[in-house]
């Protein structure tokens, strides 16, 4: 055959074929790789919102505590031979929790104070008997005692969360998205001294 003859049809079609095939497995390889990087952006944005849902069921129920405290100072105001200290490391406590910035690490640090001084008042509440039969300082403990409760389960779910999230952006592939798109790890939400070191009770 003269080197100048054209190619025969069918060598010309199956050139045509290896390209087009060539050509639609790189479509199909950036196709996932797109999907992939969709993929793992969504979940890291996923995981980003679940921890700042969590973070606001939280401050809901701080922010519930704190407006439930100016009546328990008030209800224990009347009863003149009431330690002084214990009202105003109380006034004291939940003064800096509202001026604490708002990050786990001080908010939990307020927390903490604040806990210790309620667990304070409410264990010298008990050589007072009139205290505790009053209705309303009973109500007002129960109320509290319930939204202590509810900070603790919402903290356990924060910190799940949050653990869940920086996990995500510490491992592959979200370590890439999250240096990349500027997902910081989040902090935990510290509040257990204040249940492991007993209040001192002097009466």
């Amino acid at each position: 055959m003269p080197s100048n003859a054209p190619l025969p049809k069918s060598l010309l079609a199956n050139g045509n074929l290896v390209v087009m095939n060539a050509l639609w497995i790189v479509l199909i390889v950036l196709a996932l790789f797109a999907v992939w990087v969709i993929f793992s952006y969504n979940r890291l944005v996923s995981r980003r919102n679940e921890v700042d849902n969590a973070w606001s069921q939280i401050d809901v129920q701080l922010k519930r505590r704190l407006d439930l405290i100016p009546n328990l100072v008030e209800t224990v105001k009347g009863y003149a031979s009431f330690e002084k200290s214990a009202l105003e490391a109380v006034i004291d406590a939940r003064s800096k929790a509202m001026s604490a910035a708002p990050t786990p690490v001080a908010q939990g640090a307020a927390d903490i104070g604040l806990t210790g001084a309620l667990r304070q008042l409410f264990a010298l509440s008990e050589a007072y008997p009139d205290l505790k039969a009053n209705t309303n300082f009973l109500s007002l403990q129960e109320e509290l005692q319930n939204t202590e409760s509810r900070v603790a389960y919402a903290r356990q779910f924060y910190n799940d969360a949050v653990e869940r999230y920086n996990n995500t952006t510490q491992s592959f592939p979200g370590v890439i998205f999250a240096r990349g798109f500027n997902f910081a790890d989040r902090e935990y939400f510290e509040a257990e001294a204040a249940a492991a070191t007993p209040p001192s009770v002097k009466f």
